[in-house]
């Protein structure tokens, strides 16, 4: 917990207390940013009150200002629906809708925007706050005096982006009069906009509400958590596959898995401790790293593709044989080799090898050895394998199965792979 209104402890100890979040739908899928926010619902719904997350099929029309900045692309109606379907089905993999009083609930604030009137919303909502209060929030100072190109100018913020914190504040208070929720929750860069609400609720019907929110998490380096070189990382297993998504938490630097566990993980807090101290102790065996990884990627995914992401991210370190080839499923056999040379050849060039050691050492299709004497010098020793068998300097292509009818994994000793597609 970063911040909170005052009297926000109390409520929640007193009784339970109905709390929400909002998740825009600007992508199909949410990534491992939104994932923060996602366990303050659980961790809501664990301590016994009501969570609901709110998609928004409305305000994801406009965009927030809130850590952003440029203006972002708007997106039509049709691509939202997808998104928010898309985002339903994530949510309920981390939240309990059948558990009786404290059930989690999902609403999208479209269903009571759609048929307000541009008039009738500034007439009912827009005349209760002050473009005063509104232009002293965070967010939109940065937007304002923003200055994307270099050319010494701000670049400003529409009107669009400038009257979001008045959509979002009115959604609390629309929660609040029709279904009694009392608490929003977010991450840090959301204050404004979510205290913008609680004073939409006193302006409208002096009425209480509190808000909490989460540490934005960052990355050692300050930037925002959840993107990686390549990208976000999605929790959707089409866009990240279960094996990056695991090797992303595997590969975290030692601080940040020492910080990360408690944010995205349910381990008890003895737990953490004794985890983070036997890390400290032994740090290349990436005690926290793998306990991190086991734990979300189990809980985004499942278990079976824990194991086999598991079993893949061993297969570059010598592990494995071609059993555990066969069982990749192709996306993930791709995902573990990318980055190796790639090597295309059509089934005819594949074919007319008459040997292994001529099919590695062929200049007109891929070269691996220098010369087919190199080849012949390195299988002899055994030091090259096909899909983990290794070969012998009269082996021939015949004797070995292709990966999904069309690849052959290549090592040359003990580090450098190559991944054959013939086709």
């Amino acid at each position: 917990m970063h911040d909170f209104m005052p009297g926000t402890e109390e409520q929640l100890a007193k009784e339970m207390t109905s709390g929400y979040i909002g998740f825009d739908p600007t992508a199909v899928s949410l990534h491992i940013g939104s994932l923060a926010t996602i366990m303050l619902l659980v961790h809501l719904q664990r301590a016994g009150h009501k969570p609901i997350a709110l998609v928004g099929g409305a305000t994801g029309m406009i965009g927030d200002p809130s850590g952003k900045s440029a203006e972002r692309n708007l997106l039509s109606e049709e691509v939202l629906r997808a998104n928010q379907e898309g985002i339903r089905n994530q949510l309920a993999k981390f939240l309990n809708f059948d558990c009786g009083a404290n059930s989690a609930e999902i609403v999208n604030n479209y269903d009571w925007f759609k048929e307000f009137s541009f008039l009738g919303f500034l007439r009912e909502v827009g005349k209760h706050l002050t473009v005063n209060y509104m232009i002293k929030k965070e967010s939109v100072q940065k937007r304002i005096n923003a200055d994307e190109d270099g050319d010494g100018r701000a670049e400003g913020l529409s009107f669009t982006e400038f009257s979001y914190q008045l959509i979002q504040g009115y959604d609390f208070y629309h929660l609040y009069k029709h279904k009694n929720v009392l608490l929003q929750m977010g991450a840090s860069d959301q204050w404004g906009n979510i205290t913008t609400g609680t004073e939409l609720i006193r302006r409208i019907d002096s009425g209480k509400a509190y808000a909490l929110v989460g540490k934005l998490v960052t990355k050692a380096d300050g930037t925002k958590f959840g993107k990686s070189e390549g990208g976000n990382i999605w929790l959707d297993p089409a866009l990240t596959s279960p094996y990056k998504f695991y090797q992303f938490w595997l590969n975290l630097a030692d601080e940040e898995a020492e910080k990360l566990i408690k944010v995205f993980t349910l381990l008890p807090q003895d737990e953490i401790e004794r985890l983070t101290t036997e890390h400290k102790q032994t740090p290349h065996l990436r005690i926290l790293q793998k306990a991190l990884a086991k734990d979300v990627t189990i809980r985004v995914h499942s278990e079976a593709d824990y194991t086999a992401a598991v079993e893949a991210s061993e297969i570059l370190f010598g592990k494995g044989d071609l059993e555990t080839l066969r069982k990749l499923p192709e996306d993930m056999l791709l995902a573990v080799f990318e980055g190796v040379p790639f090597i295309q050849i059509s089934p005819d060039a594949f074919h007319a090898a008459t040997s292994a050691a001529e099919f590695l050492a062929d200049t007109t299709a891929f070269q691996i050895f220098e010369s087919r004497g190199k080849a012949k010098s390195m299988l002899q020793d055994g030091g090259v394998s096909i899909n983990r068998q290794k070969i012998n300097v009269n082996a021939t292509l015949s004797e070995f199965e292709r990966l999904h009818q069309k690849y052959l994994v290549i090592q040359k000793g003990k580090k450098n792979y190559y991944l054959v597609h013939i086709g």
